[in-house]
């Protein structure tokens, strides 16, 4: 991806965001490490997926399951131990559960994406080990708006004839504010250089095909959203519809289509300025509708639903004494089924509820301390079955608790120490309990582990943080210890589709893995920086550089973790002239020979990104029009993080043009 100022930015002189998520005391510089993409920065690397667009940001992989799936890996992390929240409230969907379902979330109703990685997650629960991505739109207006506001983008990616569009318009008075949107995505086949299927694969099953272009790659999604806010002289109330919907093709089964929908209703509301022990409380509350239908050859084979709602109450406390802080809780109750030939699990309702507190002392003017907590009770309830694969499961409960603390000194204005430390417990979710059938999207037959036990892990990063104008520079060290973590493991046996143990040679014969607990721990290195070296006036020139590295291993047996990204760097360029600014960066990721047995390394590639836009103002709409070339080596990257690296990889050389009206 084309490089961008060293201070992401519409403008020059625009400040560094404030975060939002894990933030509720509004610190401008939150002790949790983060990255915020937003206005021109998000417009110029927006991806057509979540995964997509977050994908080579300092400890950020991506799941890769062609262009139309990519879930965000954090740290190594992914599945259930990354919270993926939509306006601070989590999604309902079935994502997590196979690396196949797409996330109902496009990136283009996106106006600003927040990751925050770490221990310091732990306030969205024990899920969040590995951190949290959050996704606003302000579909819920939470201030008023008396100047009507809204934006037109659209673009076109030669990579896979990819057109998208979106829209969105807000207006209101002092009273009452509304808000809708709009998108459109749709794409063709990928267009990749040479083979689909990797030469290590090639070279052990001596299959060719396809080549130039990844088979069923195609897919399009629609989406819209309502919302309206009233608002007195000390809060707001406000409710908001949207949908989903999408179609798109499974690029490890050429006759399998996905046809995913979902509706949303949300509700959201402040009360500032109270008198008396608390002083603000804040709620958000969603409910969700989610189906998707995998469809072989026009027949629905699997129908996958999840239904419920969750909520959060944030309440901020009058001072005590040094003590700034917040009181809070959530809920969840959910209910997921799957019926068809892929039915995983049984039907399993699931309810969560969560107590935690935030507490902020600045001790000094140099010392700022931050203490966390969360007490959560989870229970999973499967159905009475109806499949004997399910017989023995029975309902399950769990007590997690977790806290956090971190410290920050600054050395001076501008030179930072950041350390945050924390335990966290996670409660095994129902597939990792109840799973037991194929699953063709990894090619096994998954088993779950009914007397898994909670997840425990010590988590520790300490950070040197520096930002001053144009210049800013972070690196920092993270240790994830684990006990009980629940992997995938390979058992050596086979199973049939049926469920009975056969020999490897039989025709659908496929390896069975169970979720077995494991001593692990993830550890490694993150760094991003840029620097200003030549500035006059509307002209400027920036360097960046910015990488990871991460290991992860079984501690019993010293063995590696599987779909682990490699070290990874980016150097890039920026040049702005008043309202030309232009971009170029080098990516390389490293070989990553560290994989479990009788898992296929991936190779190093190295990629070359461009980017011009040019931002002006015609009467009152600001444009944005932007040119922007990705891989333009045309290299074969196959990302080590993904379960499908040997058989999809990613785009080839592709040109995005796209332009951009806002009010």
């Amino acid at each position: 991806m084309a490089a961008l100022p060293a201070h992401a930015a519409d403008d020059a002189e625009t400040l560094a965001p404030v975060l939002v998520t894990a933030n509720p005391l509004g610190l401008d510089q939150p002790l949790a490490p983060a990255t915020v993409l937003e206005g021109r920065t998000l417009s110029l690397k927006r991806g057509s997926t979540l995964g997509a667009t977050l994908d080579g940001e300092p400890g950020v992989s991506t799941t890769g399951y062609g262009p139309w799936v990519a879930r965000p890996i954090i740290r190594g992390m992914d599945g259930d131990r990354i919270r993926i929240l939509q306006n601070g409230v989590g999604i309902v969907d079935a994502s997590a559960l196979s690396y196949d379902h797409a996330l109902p979330q496009s990136p283009l109703s996106a106006e600003r994406i927040e990751v925050v990685r770490g221990p310091a997650a732990l306030l969205y629960g024990g899920n969040a080990v590995g951190g949290v991505v959050n996704t606003l739109d302000n579909r819920i207006p939470s201030e008023p708006i008396t100047t009507p506001q809204g934006r037109v983008e659209l673009d076109y990616a030669s990579a896979n004839r990819a057109r998208e569009v979106a829209a969105d318009f807000a207006a209101g008075t002092e009273r009452f504010a509304l808000h809708v949107d709009a998108f459109h995505q749709d794409s063709g086949l990928l267009r990749i250089p040479g083979y689909a299927r990797s030469a290590r694969l090639r070279a052990v099953d001596g299959v060719d095909q396809p080549q130039d272009q990844l088979p069923n790659s195609d897919g399009r999604a629609d989406g819209a959203g309502v919302g309206g806010s009233l608002f007195w002289d000390n809060g707001y109330l406000g409710l908001s519809y949207g949908i989903y919907d999408a179609n798109y093709g499974s690029v490890a089964e050429p006759s399998v289509r996905l046809r995913m929908h979902q509706d949303q209703l949300k509700l959201a509301g402040e009360v500032r300025d109270l008198a008396g022990p608390i002083q603000s409380v804040k709620f958000n509350l969603g409910y969700t509708d989610y189906q998707h239908m995998e469809i072989d050859d026009g027949t629905v084979g699997t129908q996958f639903k999840n239904r419920g709602y969750e909520g959060r109450i944030e309440a901020r406390h009058a001072p005590l004494g040094p003590l700034q802080g917040v009181i809070g809780a959530q809920f969840a109750n959910t209910r997921f089924a799957a019926l068809g030939d892929e039915a995983l699990v049984p039907e399993t309702q699931t309810r969560t509820a969560a107590l935690f507190a935030l507490e902020s002392w600045q001790a000094s003017n140099n010392w700022l301390l931050q203490l966390g907590g969360r007490l959560e009770h989870t229970e999973t309830s499967p159905a009475p079955a109806t499949d004997s694969r399910f017989a023995g499961s029975s309902a399950r409960s769990f007590a997690a608790g977790s806290a956090s603390l971190g410290a920050q000194y600054a050395l001076t204005p501008a030179l930072k120490i950041v350390a945050n430390g924390g335990y966290t417990e996670r409660a095994p979710t129902f597939y990792e309990l109840y799973a037991n059938g194929p699953h063709a999207a990894t090619g096994q037959y998954l088993v779950g582990n009914a007397d898994a036990q909670k997840e425990q892990v010590l988590s520790f990063d300490l950070a040197l943080r520096y930002g001053e104008r144009h210049d800013q520079a972070s690196v920092g060290v993270f240790y994830n210890r684990f006990r009980n973590y629940l992997a995938e493991l390979n058992t050596g046996r086979y199973r049939n589709d049926a469920g009975d143990v056969v020999d490897r040679d039989e025709p659908d014969a496929l390896p069975e893995a169970r979720y077995s607990s494991v001593a692990a721990e993830f550890y490694g290195v993150e760094f991003s920086g840029g620097t200003r070296i030549y500035d006059a006036g509307s002209r400027f020139f920036d360097l960046s550089l910015r990488g990871d590295y991460i290991r992860a291993n079984n501690r019993d047996t010293g063995e590696p973790l599987p779909r682990i990204a490699p070290l990874r760097m980016t150097l890039g360029a920026s040049y702005g002239d008043g309202n030309w600014l232009g971009g170029l960066d080098v990516t390389h990721a490293w070989a990553q020979d560290r994989v479990p047995a009788n898992d296929l390394p991936s190779d190093a590639y190295t990629t070359v990104g461009l980017n011009v836009s040019y931002q002006f103002r015609l009467q009152q709409v600001q444009w944005l029009a932007y040119l922007r070339g990705d891989n333009l080596g045309n290299a074969e990257i196959r990302q080590a993080s993904s379960v499908l690296r040997d058989i999809a990889p990613e785009a080839g050389r592709s040109v995005k043009v796209g332009l951009k009206a806002a009010f």
